[in-house]
């Protein structure tokens, strides 16, 4: 069983469940209600088949995931693909070996959610209240929560069982605290004035033509089902808002807090349970004699609040370990608790102050109230005309008027756009996405696409632009510009090969400084971790190959600006460990394991792809390229 290499699971798949839910609702919501019968594949694996939604849905999460990092969206939706294939081997693989996620264990996991707790603690109601929302069975969740821990525990099995020795360590540190000492020159770009010739910019234009081109453009029509729309429609009388507000009053309550003093009695290796409880007894005997913040800051194993008497600050209801929320409850003001058993130890629990909760007047908050009475409301009747639309825009593809007749819905327009860019509702990648899709493009109804939890749109067509080649007339200083980068880059290029060449056959770096009029740059001392240089010229440094006796190592480094580097390595120094590097010996080899684990698992990974039924279409190749 799977359950006996780990019990429970925190890693990366779980993490992506927990950090991604709201994401991953969006995944698997109306997608489930789609017929995917008409479209092709974009990849298999097995059995198993995807489509381009589900690489656009994939491509969705990994762009929140990397918003920001400047990764083109091609990439991320390549990333996407390849994320859902090894995803899916694994999964199969760890199927046929017959490993499970217990029911308590996924059940415990589930109640971790935030999503579905309330005041912090989970509630069953809320729970099929947002499934419900997400038009998902409680089966089909937990099914993909147990798929998630699966994988979850098979890597964790791999990486945990993965071992360092001191060896490996010492040699870390070898590697880790190496010095390097190089000499340096940098060869600029000139600045050429030469103008190409129209010759060369025709050429050029005529091997480059899809770089200088109008991108396809097109704009939409569409109908918006919105929940906020829907709730301002919802009418309201002061009867129904009061009744709303008296059943709802929780919600507009601040709740009693109460100030928690404790003392603690740790249960560890060293001190067992009942050695502890006596502590902890004998402690509130001593209470009758001598003051509470007294004791606490000689006895107490909380050594950081003992210094302040045991204060534990001001908690609302829920916030605290359920054994110390229950004794402070019954606890009236300035009494101590009987030893109270938590994950930690015992404690002696006093409540020092009370603030009384606080309830917020019906006239004050009237108008949070109609909005959250509107939307209560709203919410069955937007679930019921999203139903509605799905099928109605399957139905009737070649029109939207049935759709917003029926839903009382306006068919708005769009600007033109670009697979890249837009504005008003194309600003959405959501809707560029869709819009620019085959079954789009061939003239029907798009799927329904959710924007968030509370809108969805469905749209088509209206004006399609293809692709046009700009003028060459248009985009002749362009060229001319480019021409001339590249003569330089060449120019730059060539040169520092030559210098590069006459270093290795012997000559003097300086000599060739002088006759070239460039500047040495000398730097000792050079570590992995501490050093000034640009990122690809500090790895170029530590990749090559160390001096052979007196000879240096020659190469030479291109930089983002087109400059390239010529580098003397002159002298490597093995690194030794530091006091300070032997005082972290057991956190480095715990790391130096997890990276070996971690190698292990993505080995495995690899192996498994390898070997699998994969197949990816050229054509959904071509279509997710268009998308």
């Amino acid at each position: 069983m799977l359950t006996k290499i780990r019990e429970k699971a925190h890693g990366l798949f779980a993490q992506v469940l927990l950090i991604g839910i709201c994401v991953l609702f969006g995944l698997w919501g109306i997608n489930n209600y789609t017929d995917s019968s008409k479209e092709a594949a974009v990849a298999s694996v097995g059995d198993k088949d995807f489509y381009q939604r589900d690489v656009n849905k994939a491509y969705e999460q990994y762009s929140q995931q990397f918003q920001g990092m400047g990764i083109d969206e091609q990439s991320l939706k390549d990333q996407a693909l390849e994320k859902l294939i090894s995803d899916e081997v694994l999964l199969q693989y760890v199927h046929k070996q017959g490993l499970v996620a217990t029911d308590d264990a996924t059940r415990d996991f589930i109640k971790t959610l935030p999503y579905f707790q309330i005041d912090g603690k989970f509630n069953d109601g809320q729970y099929k209240a947002v499934l419900s929302s997400q038009r998902m069975t409680s089966a089909d969740f937990v099914s993909r929560i147990k798929n998630a821990l699966i994988m979850e525990q098979f890597q964790n099995g791999l990486i945990n069982s993965s071992f360092a020795t001191n060896y490996d360590v010492e040699n870390f540190f070898k590697i880790q605290n190496q010095q390097r000492d190089v000499d340096t020159m940098t060869v600029t770009i000139p600045s050429l004035t030469e103008q190409p010739s129209d010759t060369e910019i025709s050429s050029y234009y005529q091997q480059h033509q899809a770089q200088y081109q109008i991108p396809e453009q097109l704009s939409i029509e569409y109908v918006e089902l919105s929940l906020t729309d829907l709730a301002k429609k919802v009418p309201v009388t002061d009867e129904k808002l009061k009744a709303f507000y008296e059943d709802q009053k929780d919600t507009y309550t601040t709740p009693e807090r109460r100030k928690i003093s404790h003392i603690l009695f740790i249960v560890n290796d060293k001190v067992d349970d009942k050695t502890a409880l006596e502590k902890a007894q004998k402690a509130k005997q001593e209470l009758a004699t001598k003051d509470f913040s007294v004791l606490a800051k000689e006895v107490s194993d909380d050594k950081l609040t003992a210094k302040t008497g045991g204060d534990l600050g001001l908690f609302n209801a829920g916030a605290l370990e359920k054994p110390l929320e229950d004794a402070a409850k019954t606890l009236k003001l300035g009494e101590v608790s009987n030893p109270v058993k938590s994950a930690f130890g015992y404690h002696l629990i006093k409540v020092t102050e009370l603030v009384a909760g606080d309830i917020k007047p019906y006239d004050s908050v009237k108008n949070e109230v109609t909005n959250a009475y509107q939307k209560a409301q709203a919410e069955n009747s937007f679930y019921e005309s999203g139903e509605a639309l799905t099928a109605l825009s399957f139905e009737h593809p070649d029109s939207l008027q049935v759709v917003a007749d029926t839903l009382g819905l306006t068919i708005k327009k769009s600007n033109l756009f670009t697979k890249d860019k837009g504005d008003g509702i194309a600003a959405e990648d959501k809707i560029r996405s869709a819009a620019f899709a085959e079954e789009v493009l061939q003239g029907n109804n798009s799927t329904p696409i959710e924007l968030g939890s509370d809108r969805l749109v469905v749209l088509r067509q209206l004006e399609h632009k293809e692709a046009a080649a700009r003028d060459l007339k248009d985009v002749k200083a362009e060229i001319a510009a480019v021409l001339l980068a590249d003569k330089a880059k060449l120019q730059t290029i060539t040169q520092a090969k030559k210098i590069v060449s006459r270093l290795q056959a012997g000559e003097s770096m300086q000599a060739i400084a002088a006759e070239q009029k460039l500047d040495i740059k000398k730097a000792t001392g050079l570590t992995r971790n501490k050093q000034e240089l640009p990122a690809p010229l500090a790895d170029a440094i530590f990749k090559a190959a160390k001096p052979v006796g007196d000879k240096p190592s020659v190469f030479m480094v291109p930089l983002a600006t087109g400059e390239q580097v010529i580098v003397n390595l002159t002298k490597v120094t093995t690194g030794v460990m530091s006091e300070d590097d032997k005082k972290k010996l057991e956190l480095a080899k715990k790391n130096i394991a997890h990276a070996f684990g971690q190698s292990e698992f993505n080995t495995v990974v690899n192996s498994l792809q390898s070997t699998a039924d994969i197949k990816i279409t050229p054509k959904a190749q071509q279509e997710q390229a268009a998308q």
